[in-house]
């Protein structure tokens, strides 16, 4: 049988550190408050003239590498992201340009799940080789936070949070022996929303929900264009659902916490990350973070990590 198999990984992130000190400059914080509510000790952020499909481009080219391959094997290019380098053309089409193979005409597609983009895509990805629609896959993760983040005491409680980067994957055709938890590849994903909760996390404008014109300086002067959250909400949603999800996983194929090696969780807060490693009772060195150094890299948070955890 034909599985789907991650073949290669990358990840990339932008020289710049940014600490929390940093940030008390901007706005009326403190290191200790930061670390205390999210876990994070810095982040990276990318400069002018840098966007998103810029670090997808680079993350590609690691995992390209790492997977024995060149950008031309790919036949198909899956680009999640929470905001592109444009409100259109998608940022799939700019990763290809950057890596110099637009003459291929390959298919390439944005996913816009937010910080639930990669397993949205991972799920595409899985779907299109298991089906022979594919064989070879760059499914690539990315975000340039940065740009868009108020960074003011408005704002604060929402751009502590958030970092500039990215991770990508390679997934490719395998015929493997077995069936199941047996065979090499990728056994399942499963994926849930919950669209009550919609606008609990969201940037509310521009959009075209909006009477002409869409964009106006009321939108700056109200922070309606920068990021809101109903930070214990999501908090609290987080705590209960991602447990939830990996029982689910773990009970239809028969298998216990135990049978876990390794957990990699989205990187949204560390604290997160802990209640629920603390929930499914997983050992603490078998549950992976990297946000203290990172942030929240949204769609670029699960890939980077496994790279990050691999090398």
């Amino acid at each position: 049988m034909i599985r789907a198999v991650i073949l290669g990984t990358g990840h990339y992130v932008p020289d710049r550190v940014v600490t929390n000190k940093d940030l008390e400059k901007l706005m009326d914080t403190s290191d200790e408050w930061i670390q205390q509510r999210s876990g994070i000790k810095e982040r990276r952020f990318a400069g002018a003239g840098v966007g998103p499909s810029h670090l997808g481009a680079e993350a590609s080219k690691r995992a390209l590498e790492n997977a024995g391959l060149k950008a031309t094997d790919i036949d198909c290019l899956i680009f999640a992201t929470l905001a592109s380098d444009h409100m259109f053309p998608g940022g799939g089409v700019l990763v290809q340009h950057h890596l110099g193979i637009s003459d291929t005409t390959i298919p390439c597609f944005d996913v816009r799940n937010q910080c639930s983009g990669y397993l949205y895509g991972l799920q595409m990805a899985r779907s299109f080789i298991e089906s022979g629609l594919h064989k070879r896959i760059l499914l690539v993760g990315a975000e340039k936070h940065s740009a868009a983040l108020e960074m003011n005491n408005r704002g604060r409680d929402v751009s502590v949070l958030f970092g500039d980067g990215a991770g990508a994957t390679v997934v490719v055709g395998e015929e493997v022996e077995g069936q199941g938890i047996a065979a090499r590849g990728i056994i399942d994903v499963e994926l849930h929303s919950q669209g009550e909760y919609a606008m609990e996390l969201t940037v509310a404008q521009p959009g075209t929900v909006s009477e002409f014109p869409w964009v106006s300086a009321e939108m700056i002067e109200d922070g309606s264009v920068f990021p809101k959250m109903n930070g214990r909400l999501v908090f609290k949603n987080a705590c209960v659902r991602m447990p939830e999800v990996v029982r689910s996983l773990l009970d239809r194929y028969g298998l216990k916490v135990d049978d876990i090696d390794h957990l990699f969780p989205h990187q949204a807060n560390l604290r997160i990350n802990q209640i629920v490693a603390r929930s499914l009772d997983i050992a603490e060195d078998k549950c992976h973070n990297n946000i203290m150094h990172y942030g929240n890299l949204s769609a670029g948070s699960i890939p980077a990590l496994i790279d990050e955890v691999r090398l």
